[in-house]
């Protein structure tokens, strides 16, 4: 028995702690007997009563996988002692205890979170994550019922949640939303984030009213680790081997953590680098024409060579005054560069001769970067992203719980000094056979001399993107009624200011002695893989990065220099956003086994821009260089109303109803009243100041039922009833009425009318433990997602109508499965991911649509534990070597394909 003596409102107060790992374990539920009443600890494994009368209780510890905890309590007037619980893993099956392994603990820990939860959500912990073999958030995410991932690289980089573009929902770290280095866009790069420095993934699929609303398809917020109980040194060092590039691979990660001063001081800090050599084989083709006579307008076969090293940093610290009063800091830090350097060669200016020749121009670009230490003669992609919160939890007037926090996050990217070089021949005889639109059939058909190529432009960019985010927030939380029945009101506030800019500059440079003006008169190499995945295609001769990167274009003797003022300037832009918020909800138990929530939140949404527009003369040429800034701003407020229901079946089965409305902004340089007009192409691209923000009304319906063996069976239904969406309008042969000018293509972001998506996703996990002998060591993981979505009609610039489209984002089926065998020591996982194709870009007509193609990955790993604290292992991605692909308008119509082969790692884990 524990005694605990409290203030004048009675309170008891505890933590719950895994008593193998000193780690705190969230979501466990700790019940009033006498009184049936329940609470679940928080992420650290912290939990509170308020409002407890004096007299004795019983408190049922119980925790999915873990053995049940009784603990008896007295409470009297007085000072308050907390109680401290720890929890032994093992469940019986056939009357045997079974000790969980490691593997199941994390399992164990985001089941029990996810079931506790009021709202629809999938809960992935940092253990879980370690069971596949994914090295960013991208890739770990990729693995719950409903998610999507769009590739770069072979590396998943932008999240689909239900159907839904990466601009319709939201990326956030300790619940305050990311920044994006993307410049024209809010999407967050996933791949930014190592799956090793995050202690649990929530995807969060139905919002509650003290959330941010800017999530229509869901929220994927990442929390980092807190400190334990006790010191904890962790440590993975690992190599790898990349088949495209046949390079090696280099990765390792640490954490440190301990508590001070009684317990009081909790300090963790981890750190993580990823150094990846990297590449792809890659065609790509603009088709134009249409379903009866198709034909290829330009025709690339790009060979790219990729060093990515990702940093990541990351500290928590905490100090607890006393059981009512806790302040924390939070903080990450990531850092990726991305060195490039690209070989393209371009087929364009075809003239067919019918023959299955054409006569074409070839253009042959080296991509490359100033050749100094840092950029090392590659184009330097530099993206950066760090979140940084402070924040605090309170009792105060005796019942009221109070929380707040203060947050600074900013992502930027750097591009400097990013270098073109392009030699070019015209007239050549080329192979044109289009017989297979998948693979086209175009090379060229004899070796061409260098000297036949000429200086067409060389060029240099720089460009810096910013975006910065200040935050502050409070949350209160009164709870009122009897100590038998659950009632509160939770209330807050929350401001939030943005600021984002692109600055970007290209300058040609014209060389003034005959020392380049060929191809043979540079170094150069022939880029021609033998067992180019993308096909029997040849590349030839390129000028030599090394070469592109020492040139000293800075002196005005060498090189004649023009800025681009007509391609740089619409592109640069500044944008303020404030967003201020206020919410009300109301939860109480309406019986002992239904759960309300109900609530409201206003979100006021200001925002200004400044960008560019080109002025044209008559003749359609740059009006003696002006360019005119021009400047617009928005206000707009959006009340967004939800409930939440909750039934418990029994501890192990929960049904959740929810009606939410949600809302996505639109992009801000899609905002911004640019006009950009390319000169080459003959196209005009303008912003769109009078766009409206997508809002959706959702309604979502989940049944689970949890194993006490750790595992899960779940289904549910939902719907989304879309306004507003944002698509590319685009237009052929177009009149721009500013100018009078008629550009070939027209290109400007719209709000189209609405549209409807729903479905249904099903989902078990389950280890089967109830079968005999080494059957009992198999376990099972699989998900399945049925999403479907109608558009209504869009009007092209004739007044024709466009019907039966889907959103764009919405692919029909994604399917999960692995299948596991573990045992004491030994454990081995082969895992497949699964999408079908759907739209990702609306064309002007069904011919021009682009599509993402269908994708299916397999991947494996083993890992073998040689002491409690010391384990190995192997893993192996992309077995089935899966190409990103794009198709437009039909799967046949390849728009590009780019394969990047298997990659392994190995190495050894080391925790203490």
């Amino acid at each position: 028995m524990t005694l605990l003596t409290t203030q004048a409102f009675s309170q008891i107060t505890g933590r719950v702690i895994d008593a193998d790992q000193n780690l705190g374990l969230p979501g466990a539920n700790v019940v009033i007997s006498e009184l049936n009443r329940g609470v679940a600890t928080d992420a650290d494994g912290y939990f509170s009563f308020t409002g407890i009368a004096d007299g004795q209780y019983t408190l049922r510890f119980s925790y999915l996988g873990y053995q049940t905890v009784t603990e008896m309590v007295v409470v009297e007037g007085g000072m308050s002692d907390a109680v401290t619980v720890f929890m032994e893993s093992g469940v019986l099956i056939n009357d045997e205890l079974i000790v969980l392994g490691d593997r199941l603990r994390g399992q164990a820990k985001a089941l029990n979170q996810q079931r506790n939860n009021t709202n629809i959500t999938n809960i992935v912990s940092a253990d879980q994550v370690g069971r596949f073999p994914d090295a960013n958030i991208g890739d770990a995410i990729k693995r719950i019922p409903g998610i999507t991932i769009q590739m770069d690289q072979g590396e998943a980089r932008f999240g689909l949640i239900r159907g839904t573009a990466p601009r319709l929902n939201s990326i956030t770290i300790n619940g305050e939303r990311v920044p994006s280095a993307e410049a024209e866009t809010r999407e967050v790069q996933l791949d930014l984030v190592p799956s090793d420095m995050i202690q649990t993934v929530e995807v969060n699929k139905a919002l509650t009213p003290d959330m941010d609303a800017d999530a229509i398809g869901g929220s994927v917020n990442l929390v980092t680790r807190g400190a334990p109980t006790g010191p904890r040194v962790s440590a993975t060092m690992g190599s790898g081997y990349n088949f495209l590039r046949s390079k090696p691979t280099w990765l390792g990660s640490v954490i440190l953590s301990n508590r001070f001063m009684d317990d009081k001081f909790g300090v963790i800090v981890s750190g993580s680098i990823h150094d990846h050599k990297l590449g792809s084989h890659n065609i790509e083709a603009v088709w134009d024409g249409d379903d009866s006579n198709a034909f290829v307008d330009e025709f690339d076969q790009r060979l790219y060579v990729i060093q990515r090293v990702r940093r990541s940093l990351s500290a928590s610290l905490d100090y607890k005054f006393d059981p009512n009063n806790t302040v924390r800091f939070k903080g990450i830090y990531n850092h990726r560069d991305d060195w490039e350097n690209r070989y393209r060669q371009r087929f364009a200016k075809f003239e067919d001769n019918g023959d299955g020749t054409a006569l074409a121009r070839i253009r042959r670009q080296t991509k490359a970067g100033l050749d100094n230490d840092r950029i090392k003669g590659a184009r330097l992609e530099d993206q950066r992203a760090m979140t940084m919160t402070l924040s605090g939890d309170h009792l105060v007037a005796e019942r009221i719980q109070l929380d707040w926090s203060a947050g600074y996050a900013q992502a930027s990217e750097d591009r400097p000094h990013e270098r073109y070089i392009r030699y070019e021949v015209n007239d050549v005889l080329v192979d044109y056979d289009l017989s297979d639109p998948n693979k086209p059939g175009i090379n060229f058909i004899s070796n061409i001399p260098n000297s036949d190529f000429e200086l067409d432009e060389l060029t240099e960019e720089f460009m810096t993107t910013t975006d910065t985010d200040i935050t502050a927030k409070f949350n209160l939380t009164i709870p009122f009624g009897n100590q038998t029945v659950e009632n509160s009101l939770k209330a807050g506030a929350k401001l939030k200011y943005k600021s984002k800019d692109r600055d970007y500059t290209i300058s040609e440079y014209k060389p003034l002695v005959n020392d380049y003006d060929l191809l043979s008169d540079v170094p150069f190499s022939d880029q021609t893989v033998d067992g180019y995945l993308a096909g029997d295609y040849v590349h030839g001769d390129f000028s030599d990065p090394e070469f592109l990167g020492g040139l000293d274009l800075t002196n005005s003797g060498l090189f004649e220099s023009e800025e681009l003022i007509e391609d740089s300037l619409p592109a640069n832009f500044e944008a303020n956003e404030t967003v201020t918020s206020a919410y009300a909800m109301y939860s109480r138990d309406l019986t002992d086994q239904l759960f309300l929530l109900a609530g409201v939140r206003m979100e006021n949404t200001a925002v200004d821009y400044t960008g560019n527009q080109l002025v044209l003369d008559e003749d359609g040429d740059l009006d003696n260089n002006q360019i005119q800034e021009i400047s617009d701003s928005d206000n707009y407020t959006n009340i967004m109303p939800s409930v939440h229901l909750k039934y418990t079946v029994n501890p192990s089965a929960v049904v959740r109803l929810a009606w939410t409305n949600t809302i996505a902004r639109p992009n801000y340089f899609d905002l911004v009243p640019y006009r950009q007009v390319n000169f080459e192409d003959n196209e005009l691209a303008e912003g769109n100041p009078e766009l409206q923000p997508t809002t959706s009304m959702n309604v979502d319906l989940m049944a689970e039922y949890y194993f006490e063996s750790v595992g899960l069976l779940s289904a549910g239904v939902f719907y989304k009833d879309v306004n507003d969406f944002i698509y590319f309008f685009q237009s052929l042969d177009y009149t721009d009425a500013f100018s009078g000018n008629t550009f070939d293509a027209y290109f400007q972001p719209q709000n189209g009318e609405g549209g409807q998506l729903y479905g249904f996703e099903i989902a078990a996990q389950r280890q089967l433990d109830f079968l005999p002998g080494l059957l009992r060591n198999v376990g099972l993981y699989a998900n399945y997602t049925l999403t479907q979505s109608s558009v209504e009609t869009i009007l092209n610039e004739d007044g024709e109508a466009r019907n039966d489209i889907n959103l764009p984002g919405t692919a029909e089926h994604t399917f999960n499965a692995s299948v596991s065998y573990e045992t004491e020591k030994f454990n081995a996982r082969l895992s497949l991911n699964y999408t079908s194709d759907y739209l990702d870009e609306l064309g002007e007509v069904a011919f021009f649509d682009r599509y993402y193609d269908s994708q299916t990955f397999v991947d494996a790993n083993i890992n073998y534990t040689i002491t409690p604290n010391v384990r190995i292992f192997m893993e192996a991605n992309n077995l089935t070597n899966q190409p990103l692909r794009y198709y437009q308008g039909i799967q046949s119509r390849m728009m590009q394909e780019e394969f990047y082969d298997v990659r392994f790692n190995a190495g050894i884990k080391i925790d203490f």
